[in-house]
């Protein structure tokens, strides 16, 4: 993880490898962005003339490398481009701080010391450029760079994967105030989590299934004081967890029902969460078509980010009760797996006639929502890449979110604004419900192809306890990133839903919970 220090330093004294500044468009070209104005300086007071000479505007993402001029003690100066300049005397949106820092930061790989003189007003644009620029660093390199005869040269010469920034030095701050302090330990705690779950959600299927997942989960709770149980298949079978066995049964990887409780001596409410965690997806009997196999390891998505909010809750020792529930399975095609057309009982009784194998995720979430609802916490979300539907209505960078109750569902929405994570909230028509209708089971596992989110979504909220508060995030789009970075999204798993769902527990903890 890239270290993250508040300098005292100021912006023509800091040693580092490169100083990071900001430059927005203006109304006629670029404009330097306050925390430049030693570099400005030092630029003869021509920075932003000599980048527009060099084509750049400004536009968001945008990053230009300068070499430095004397009265600088940093070799190369990066001007990042923050998106339309504010109007006077307001401050910059913090997503845009996150995204020009998580820009320069990628573009530093390979560097030991970057400075971030980006516009910093406030204790809340501190952390937005701390997390961006420690998201930005991220880089998943665990199955590369492996020595051998042949690349070992290669190696020596620097041609092998560039690993992350190893520090960031944030100007800009006040190192001795408690709040600045604690905004960058939130930052720092907080993104290392979003990590864990990129990592988790990166790594490849053949290493990471259910009882490997509910290994890793197992040491993270011994390392910060969760309590963690793991329902294995025996204890699934004792229990009558239909939905996690149907889906498991099918491969030799058998599923795992994963519970994590941090616990806060004076909390006053619990939040229960719920992530669907399969772990390799290949569509069971329902084989998914060409073409939509090799990104499959991807469908522990929201295992992932409920994993990583808990142990965040934990470490940030936030004063509220998270439970975690991680409905862990890998759904594969064999002389074993379920058919279309069979009947499962979950584990609330309820029948299910499956009609299709690859409606599987809201099969798992439907025994762990019942389980989490049998602790009555005082509200549960589930987090799924559970519909190409929701891809389809809202795009790759979206979350739709449902809910059984109006002002939960607009928390959720405007929390997840606040941090920076896209989402549009969804309805759940009643009239949609008719189509899971089935002449042989209480409940069919697929219904109306149009609105299939919704549909979806319905489909779980059979699964809630009456009188609790529940909202379920649809991550289907953002989870997983296969296009080119940007800002501070990577290629890969992006830990898509964490920083709202941990913002959400501060808010419960805070007798917020809307």
């Amino acid at each position: 993880m890239t270290a993250l220090t508040l300098s005292t330093a100021g912006a023509a004294t800091l040693r580092a490898d490169a100083l990071v500044v900001g430059v927005a468009k203006g109304a006629k070209g670029p404009v330097v962005a306050p925390g430049a104005e030693a570099v400005d300086k030092a630029f003869d007071g021509k920075l932003a003339t000599v980048l527009e000479t060099l084509g750049a505007s400004g536009a968001e993402g945008e990053v230009t490398k300068l070499p430095a001029p004397a009265g600088l003690k940093v070799p190369v100066v990066i001007a990042v481009g923050l998106g339309t300049a504010p109007e006077k005397d307001a401050a910059f949106d913090a997503e845009a701080l996150r995204r020009a820092a998580g820009s320069a930061s990628r573009a530093l790989a390979g560097s030991k010391k970057a400075g971030f003189a980006l516009p910093v007003t406030s204790v809340e644009d501190a952390e937005a450029v701390a997390e961006g620029a420690l998201l930005g660093a991220y880089a998943f390199t665990a199955y590369q760079g492996g020595e051998t005869k042949l690349d070992s040269k290669d190696k020596k010469n620097g041609n092998g994967p560039k690993q992350p920034l190893a520090e960031v030095a944030l100007l800009g701050a006040k190192p001795r105030d408690k709040a600045f302090k604690a905004a960058a330990e939130r930052a720092v705690a907080v993104v290392e989590e979003i990590n864990r779950a990129r990592d988790l959600i990166n790594t490849p299927p053949n290493d990471l299934y259910p009882e490997s997942f509910a290994a890793v989960a197992t040491a993270a709770g011994k390392e910060h004081g969760i309590k963690v149980q793991v329902l294995d298949e025996k204890a699934l079978v004792k229990g009558g967890f239909g939905g996690l066995l149907g889906v498991g049964q099918g491969s030799t990887h058998g599923p795992r029902l994963v519970k994590l409780a941090y616990t806060h001596p004076k909390a006053e409410k619990t939040l229960a969460l719920v992530g669907k965690g399969i772990t390799y997806d290949s569509g069971g009997i329902s084989l998914k078509p060409a073409g939509h196999n090799e990104t499959m390891k991807c469908d522990m998505s929201g295992a992932a980010a409920v994993f990583a909010t808990v142990v965040a809750a934990a470490r940030l020792g936030l004063q509220v009760n998270v439970t975690g529930w991680l409905a862990l399975a890998e759904n594969m095609p064999s002389g074993n797996a379920t058919r279309p057309g069979d009947v499962l009982r979950m584990y609330s009784g309820k029948t299910v006639e499956v009609l299709n194998t690859d409606a599987e995720g809201r099969l798992v979430l439907g025994d762990a929502l019942t389980r989490a609802s049998e602790e009555n916490p005082d509200a549960i979300v589930d987090v799924a890449t559970l519909t190409g539907a929701m891809v389809l209505a809202l795009g790759h960078r979206t979350f739709g979110i449902m809910a059984n109750d109006d002002a939960f569902r607009t928390s959720i929405h405007e929390i997840a604004e606040e941090v920076g994570e896209a989402s549009w909230p969804m309805p759940l028509p009643a009239d949609l419900r008719k189509g899971m209708d089935s002449p042989t089971a209480d409940i069919a596992n697929m219904g109306e192809r149009m609105g299939g989110g919704l549909v979806a979504g319905l489909f779980l909220q059979e699964f809630v306890g009456e009188g609790i508060a529940w909202a379920h995030l649809d991550i289907a789009g953002p989870a997983f990133h296969e296009g080119a970075p940007y800002g501070y999204t990577p290629k890969g798993g992006t830990g898509s839903a964490v920083r709202t769902l941990v913002k959400l527990a501060e808010r419960t903890a805070a007798g917020d919970l809307g």
